[in-house]
């Protein structure tokens, strides 16, 4: 029996139908990283924090003080010595701190490491601005090279408005440390 041409078209379509879905996910796919990447800074979920060019003018630094405490890991593939310089810091809501993270390459070779972060509580991470930090950039350490890593940042005024943060009197800053190649590895 021959299939009438109702029967063959029918098949075309689902098989376009088909394939034009796979191709969608497989973009979706492909793209989910950056998305989620970008709606994480957006939204400071997950403890993204966000980025500023400068601080607030002088005049928007506010009464209310918040501590802001230091974390450092390495993920065990990375042979480096990694610490904050300081475990804590007291802020103005509104000023600009510097703050400095110690890492000693503890390898006869060179290594380049990346730094992922967050800070928690997650609620206070949308408020979280950093100037200028290591973490923006991979850090290739030579052999026992000792560097001191710099960290500008502030809380943004509006924190003191927002009632669901009104609680917060200290913010954890997170940073872990993984050899570039592992932490590139995660995205391919």
């Amino acid at each position: 029996m021959i299939p009438s041409n109702n029967t063959s078209n029918n098949h075309t379509k689902t098989l376009v139908l088909t394939l034009g879905i796979v191709f969608i996910m497989a973009i979706l796919t492909a793209a989910s990283v950056p998305l989620y990447q970008m709606f994480c800074a957006v939204t400071g979920i997950g403890g993204t924090t966000n980025t500023a060019e400068y601080s607030p003018d002088k005049n928007m630094i506010l009464d209310r003080e918040v501590t802001v405490l230091f974390n450092a890991d390495i993920n065990g593939n990375l042979p480096w010595y990694f610490k904050p310089a300081q475990r804590r810091v007291k802020v103005k809501v509104g000023e600009e701190a510097l703050i400095f993270y110690k890492a000693v390459n503890q390898s006869d070779k060179p290594v380049t490491g990346v730094a992922t972060f967050n800070v928690t509580p997650f609620k206070t991470a949308y408020y979280f601005n950093k100037i200028e930090c290591f973490c923006f950039t991979e850090q290739t350490l030579q052999p026992g090279e000792e560097v001191d890593m710099a960290v500008s940042f502030y809380i943004d005024p509006e924190f003191a408005n927002d009632d669901n943060v009104e609680e917060i009197k200290e913010m954890t800053l997170s940073y872990t440390f993984f050899p570039s190649d592992d932490y590139n590895k995660q995205f391919e």
